[in-house]
């Protein structure tokens, strides 16, 4: 099956689903075909069976801002009708399903059918969609897929409450590989990083107002006035400087490294005790279980999909979005207690193995056959 999936290159969960996605397809003799401006992070080498397309924006002084869009549609009909796709594979509904549609389209009159299959990330629908100035463009556009997945079954329910659509929502969710992301001997590097034995904790995001930085820092101050511990934060965004400042007043600093954006993070995850998501909105929460696959038990919010994942009091607790005195009393439950420790890491472990890629990459592909034997709609 040739298969041309789009998404954004970035560190957020939808592009690396997308990827990781991609090229375990590729692996299982698929061709994959990725569409977007810039070389996916977790496409870092050649893999075989997998091409990546630049989507190039001409610049030209009338346009204010480039018509990425624009753009995108067209890469989608040269790559659909040179190298033959099968299917579009779009990832997060804006702009990827409009253009996917209007390729679809473009492609149709060129006596080509190629179905278009889109799947729901999170903040597509939550946030971004909901804004007036993208609803109507998001539902038309889910309405004239011809398949749409959502990443757990409360962004299926959000969608559904969000918009009039007309279409079905199957849930297919995120998943995790679990011959990358696995506890590994890394205690060379744990002694660089705790070298008292500090307990370490971990956070992972792009560090956006939902993502609730601060919380994790004063949940972190909670942890270290009762023992020795160290925050790893993972990643970068719009509000790293203020959590610095917050650092900074509270005199933490010694304490809190920001490493920025990291790959492979799961070397990282493989010498942490507890891992972090107080997030005010998660579809899934796909650091959190990539973090669990690592066997981190983990303290989240009840936001979205999160409970999904996390079973509070087995694989680590989950509490109110913004309760960072139960976070703190929580995290302190499972780092003073090493049998309780013990038991929520392997049972981390087992949850996250419920994900793993090679159970949930077939039902993509089932779906991609049960889409590709109907009439495709226009």
């Amino acid at each position: 099956m040739n298969i041309g999936i789009v998404c954004y290159p970035t560190y957020g969960g939808s592009g690396v689903v997308a990827t990781e996605l991609g090229k375990s397809l590729a692996q299982r003799g698929h061709k994959v075909h990725f569409i977007t401006y810039s070389r996916p992070i977790r496409l870092e080498h050649f893999t075989q069976n997998v091409t990546f397309h630049e989507v190039r924006i001409q610049d030209y002084p009338l346009f204010e801002y480039p018509p990425y869009e624009s753009a995108l549609t067209s890469s989608m009909v040269d790559v659909a009708r040179y190298q033959d796709l099968d299917l579009f594979h779009v990832h997060y509904a804006l702009p990827h399903a409009a253009a996917g549609y209007f390729a679809k389209q473009i492609l149709a009159e060129m006596g080509k059918h190629v179905p278009l299959i889109t799947t729901l990330h999170g903040t597509d629908i939550t946030l971004v969609g909901k804004n007036k100035s993208y609803e109507p463009t998001v539902a038309f556009s889910i309405n004239h897929s011809d398949g749409v997945t959502a990443v757990s079954d409360f962004l299926r329910q959000a969608t559904y409450e969000a918009f009039d659509i007309r279409n079905e929502v199957r849930v297919i969710p995120n998943f995790v590989d679990l011959n990358r992301f696995k506890r590994q001997d890394k205690e060379h590097f744990r002694k660089i990083i705790a070298p008292q034995g500090e307990k370490i904790v971990i956070h992972t995001s792009n560090f956006r107002k939902v993502k609730r930085i601060q919380d994790v820092i004063y949940t972190f101050q909670a942890i270290r006035k009762q023992i020795p511990a160290k925050l790893l934060m993972i990643g970068d965004g719009p509000e790293r400087p203020a959590a610095e400042a917050l650092c900074r007043e509270l005199g933490t600093c010694d304490s809190i490294h920001f490493l920025g954006t990291q790959n492979p993070v799961e070397e990282i995850y493989s010498i942490g005790d507890l891992f972090l998501m107080p997030s005010a909105t998660e579809s899934f929460g796909l650091s959190a279980l990539e973090a669990m696959a690592c066997g981190m038990p983990v303290i989240t919010s009840n936001a979205g999909g999160l409970p999904e994942i996390n079973q509070d009091g087995v694989t680590g607790y989950v509490c109110e979005v913004g309760d960072v005195e139960k976070m703190g009393i929580k995290a302190l439950s499972v780092l003073q207690d090493e049998g309780k420790w013990a038991q929520f890491s392997q049972n981390a472990f087992n949850k996250a193995n419920e994900f793993n890629i090679d159970a949930i990459v077939p039902q993509y592909e089932a779906y991609y056959e049960e889409i590709l034997k109907r009439k495709v709609s226009v």
